[in-house]
């Protein structure tokens, strides 16, 4: 029998291989006046970019700009809602990777209403509710891992000892369409391909396993699972197999999105949040090089305080499905799910904590500050000491 479940608002999507060229016609339905954001470089140097530019000139639209420089602070999206609040602004298109997505999105939702981001963001700020009304807003992702095309929150960051990294959520900043054109991707250099890869699987797997999943999302993140175990490896090695393998990705990377959205995640992305406030890591990254000491970590705390959980029956499945291989039974699939994720983690070439600045005497401070929303949603709730061994493993 099927539970009940709830499925929040989804964009409309329009995925596929030159999808790209559909974008002016997508956008003029809004009006003639558009706020691009992309990247600092990328966007610029990209085939796609002038004729783009040109076409959408030619539609009659006049086309603005705002370019995000690593991941976006509250700051930067305040400067950007200043500059364009009375700009008459029709519609946003954002046009990169998470980090332009995420900036796009809370850019067309405060265009309008004219206030700080700041007043809405979790834990840092007042927590106002949002009124809107947002202005229509475009993703067009050229990356394949954040699935921010297809959820409600915009992720922003202050870097430092005071840090952090926390989200302005709301419905109403769902895309009005996710424009997926696998196509995008080419030319994303292999460290990008393997961090962002990572973060779509970690999505995918914490998504599926999390307390908040349901018959619906588990259908959705199995697909992706299968798309990003037969991609991920393949795109980041290159060769005959990359563009199959890219369009897998980009897949992979949009059901990612949809499922976190309705189900909430786990603790690669509770750490996440400290780690990518008090050091300059990308968010990426950290979901590589944690997720398979995660994984090991809840499998472990499972079996000891809740032997019975569906759980450990989803990290089985997932063994079987990402190793290829089915074990003797579902503790042997458990453990073929952690080798699989840690031969991923090397041969990806993810780098440790410690190579990155963080140091034992860091994790306390980290540990304190992981229990956010993604957190909550974890399969089982992880003591501070089992917390701390994720990050031991990884230093």
């Amino acid at each position: 029998m099927i539970s009940p479940f709830s499925i929040a608002r989804l964009p409309r999507i329009q995925f596929g291989a030159g999808a790209i060229a559909k974008l002016p016609d997508l956008a003029a339905r809004y009006g003639r006046r558009v706020l691009l954001v992309t990247g600092a470089h990328s966007f610029d140097a990209a085939p796609y970019a002038a004729p783009l530019l040109a076409e959408l000139a030619e539609r009659g639209l006049s086309c603005e700009r705002v370019t995000v420089s690593g991941e976006p602070s509250p700051e930067l999206v305040d400067a950007a809602v200043r500059d364009w609040h009375d700009a008459k602004i029709d519609v946003v298109i954002g046009l990169g990777g998470g980090s332009a997505l995420d900036a796009a999105k809370a850019i067309a939702g405060l265009l309008k209403p004219g206030n700080s981001v700041m007043d809405h963001l979790e834990g840092v700020g007042p927590e106002l509710p949002y009124r809107g009304p947002a202005t229509p807003f475009i993703a067009v992702p050229t990356t394949a891992g954040t699935g921010s095309e297809a959820t409600k929150n915009a992720v922003l960051s202050r870097h430092g000892p005071d840090g952090f990294k926390k989200s302005f959520r709301d419905e109403a900043l769902v895309a009005e369409i996710a424009l997926v054109d696998p196509e995008l991707l080419a030319g994303c250099p292999p460290e990008l391909i393997a961090a962002n890869g990572m973060d779509a699987l970690t999505q995918l797997l914490e998504s599926y396993v999390s307390t908040g999943a349901n018959d619906f999302t588990d259908a959705l993140a199995l697909s992706g699972l299968h798309a990003a175990r037969d991609g991920l490896l393949a795109w980041y090695e290159g060769g005959a197999a990359a563009t199959e393998a890219m369009s897998g990705m980009a897949y992979a990377s949009l059901q990612s999105g949809i499922c976190l959205a309705q189900t909430g995640l786990g603790s690669v992305h509770g750490l996440a949040s400290p780690l990518g406030a008090y050091f300059p890591i990308g968010h990426g990254v950290v979901c590589g090089t944690l997720l398979a000491a995660a994984t090991r970590v809840n499998i472990a705390a499972l079996r000891a305080r809740e032997p019975q959980s569906r759980a450990l029956a989803k990290y089985a499945q997932i063994g079987r499905l990402l190793s290829g291989r089915e074990g003797a039974n579902a503790e042997a699939d458990c453990d073929n799910l952690v080798a699989t994720l840690e031969h991923w983690t090397q041969r990806l070439a993810l780098p440790t904590l410690s190579s990155l600045g963080v140091s034992a005497s860091d994790v306390g401070r980290i540990v304190a500050a992981s229990r956010g929303s993604s957190m909550k949603t974890n399969p089982i709730v992880l003591t501070d000491d089992e917390i701390s061994q994720v990050l031991q493993a990884r230093l």
